[in-house]
């Protein structure tokens, strides 16, 4: 199976050396400035999990690509998803699978529209990464999880093999018959976790022990209420796992969202926070912490864009 990682970021790199590490045939899409680095560097992992150094990933730029590929495993940020599906579509054939690891769900919208709904499988994964200065990537924790499937929920025989290839590959890999339910189970404890701890700024600790821990159990019950008015309230298990998630004094738990806005970049406040607020609110119903949480996004997002502008060029 050919598989084409775009990418060879925190997430894509992660999984696609991963596979590549194992004997699988990958070939990681990238733009100029990191095939440069990995032609210098190689992939490194560095994992409590196992490291893994590939001195000369095989690397290809979108003005290469000639021939469709199996499977696709796309890993970009929200606000490089058109730029993205633009590089990599030449390599989508009849038969090619798209594997998409976003967060949220308005990326099978957009990619459904661009290449099919039936080409699309949906996904998610579990892992916490990071590239370092030298373009290494840190695993930060001790979970490397990817779950996929068919969105109707069928035991495909593509998905099968998709399954037979991922297995091995020393991440922990699933094939279920209920993605989309993942999937919004995910992107309700993700909407949770941004939106408060980027609102407060802090930690889910810090914000049990400023006695506003009820603000964060209140705005996963929003979230929560969203779901299941699209079809896909969250299973009883997973509730009771957020919750404990939002309520453990002493928790270093925040979104990687508040990272990016700790240090000036860019974030998916629409894709995250945004479209779960505007599914809900087409409803007639209104979610005032979401609301909130949204609002004080979209304006870090216009200090940012205004002082990017005003910034001097070298």
């Amino acid at each position: 199976m050919r598989i084409l990682v775009v990418g060879a970021g925190a997430i894509g790199g992660y999984f696609g050396g991963r596979l590549k590490d194992a004997g699988r045939d990958v070939t990681f899409l990238v733009r100029e400035r990191r095939a440069a680095q990995l032609a210098k560097t190689g992939l490194v992992i560095r994992s409590p999990l196992g490291d893994v150094s590939l001195p000369s990933p095989p690397t290809v730029m979108a003005e290469a690509l000639r021939e469709p590929f199996d499977l696709i495993l796309l890993s970009c940020k929200a606000y490089d998803l058109a730029s993205a599906a633009d590089s990599f579509a030449p390599a989508v054939g009849p038969h090619t699978a798209i594997l998409p690891l976003l967060n949220g769900m308005a990326h099978m919208d957009f990619l459904g529209a661009r290449f099919g709904a039936g080409s699309v499988l949906g996904g998610q994964c579990v892992i916490s990464t990071t590239l370092d200065t030298e373009g290494r990537i840190l695993h930060l924790n001790d979970t490397h999880f990817l779950s996929f499937g068919e969105q109707n929920g069928v035991m495909s025989e593509r998905a099968k093999a998709i399954a037979s290839t991922l297995a091995g590959a020393r991440f922990e890999s699933k094939l279920t018959d209920i993605v989309l339910q993942e999937m919004w189970e995910k992107w309700v404890l993700i909407s949770t976790v941004a939106g408060i701890t980027c609102l407060m700024r802090a930690t889910i600790g810090d914000i049990i022990a400023a006695d506003a821990g009820d603000l964060a159990t209140s705005l996963l019950d929003e979230c929560s209420a969203i779901a299941s008015a699209q079809g896909y309230a969250p299973r009883e298990a997973i509730i009771m796992r957020n919750r404990t998630m939002l309520t453990t004094r002493g928790s270093g738990f925040a979104a990687s969202m508040l990272r990016d806005i700790e240090r000036g970049a860019p974030i998916e406040a629409d894709h995250i926070v945004g479209d779960l607020l505007h599914r809900g609110e087409k409803a007639g119903r209104d979610y005032l912490l979401l609301r909130i949480s949204y609002a004080h996004l979209k304006a870090y997002e216009a200090r940012h864009t205004r002082e990017k502008a005003a910034a001097p060029t070298a």
